[in-house]
């Protein structure tokens, strides 16, 4: 059976940091996670936006919490989108090895019954979500089968990269991601952590002594797949110095580069100052 657009809806969650996707795609959604100040629940992107969630995060002692949507959640979106008359529901999702909500969509599709959802794991986060969204969206454009959706999310897991690096390693020591004698060290040190997104959980993949450096090791890292990127995304939580790293990757990007804001879940982890890619590399 042929898909398309008109046909087909894609959904995600809010951790995918493509907050334009409903304008530019009538048949895309996304579903907010939650991050809790003091344990009251806000809704990622909805309830607090990225510039005063940082704000927030600034002066708070401890840090907050986060918490995947729940099924009922998901399941409001996929009836909304079965009743306005699509008969297959994409919905891609944040590496079940860094959350639940994977397993959210998936309980929400089984109750939803009649095979419409197809829930994937992407193995990955942020605007990579994103930027595999774009490309199911393009194929559906043309009109595709799930066969071929298929196939282009399996190319996809072992295509896609990010990396990104921290302003500061403050809210990876909160989060217990290092420890404190680590932090200290690497905070005297001015250590910039190089983070990589690989096999669906986050691994420091190097580091670097200041921010200017930090930002060319990332071009670098694009550079070293010139003429073999698809597509090229970068995603900063607040930072100022954003459209100068665009500017220095734009001689590898294959065209448009789509960016994005770190919202309050990933911010979280990250804090202000977090920038980083995300591409796929042709095999």
């Amino acid at each position: 059976m042929e898909r398309t657009r008109e046909s087909t809806a894609i959904v995600l969650d809010s951790t995918s940091d493509f907050l334009d996707a409903h304008e530019r795609h009538p048949n895309m959604r996304i579903v907010p996670l939650y991050v809790l100040f003091d344990g009251v629940p806000l809704r990622d992107h909805v309830d607090i936006a990225p510039a005063e969630f940082y704000e927030r995060l600034t002066s708070s002692s401890t840090l907050p919490t986060t918490s995947q949507p729940t099924p009922e959640d998901f399941l409001a979106c996929y009836r909304e989108l079965r009743d306005a008359g699509y008969e297959r529901i994409w919905s891609l999702h944040l590496s079940a090895k860094l959350s639940g909500t994977y397993e959210s969509a998936r309980r929400a599709a089984e109750e939803l019954g009649g095979g419409i959802v197809r829930v994937v794991d992407t193995g990955t986060a942020s605007l990579a979500c994103g930027l595999l969204a774009e490309a199911i969206d393009r194929r559906l454009a043309e009109g595709t089968t799930d066969e071929e959706v298929e196939e282009l999310v399996a190319r996809f897991e072992g295509a896609n990269r990010v990396v990104f690096t921290t302003a500061t390693l403050e809210y990876l020591q909160k989060g217990g991601r290092i420890g404190n004698a680590k932090a200290l060290l690497a905070t005297a040190l001015a250590i910039k952590p190089i983070i990589e997104v690989t096999g669906g959980v986050v691994e420091q993949g190097g580091k670097q002594r200041t921010r200017s450096k930090a930002l060319n090791f990332l071009v670098e890292k694009v550079k070293s797949y010139d003429g073999a990127i698809e597509n090229l995304a970068v995603m900063h939580a607040d930072c100022s110095d954003v459209d100068a790293f665009v500017d220095m990757l734009r001689p590898f990007a294959p065209g448009e580069i789509v960016v994005g804001e770190i919202g309050p879940v990933i911010g979280t982890h990250g804090g202000r100052g977090t920038i980083g890619v995300a591409f796929q590399v042709t095999t």
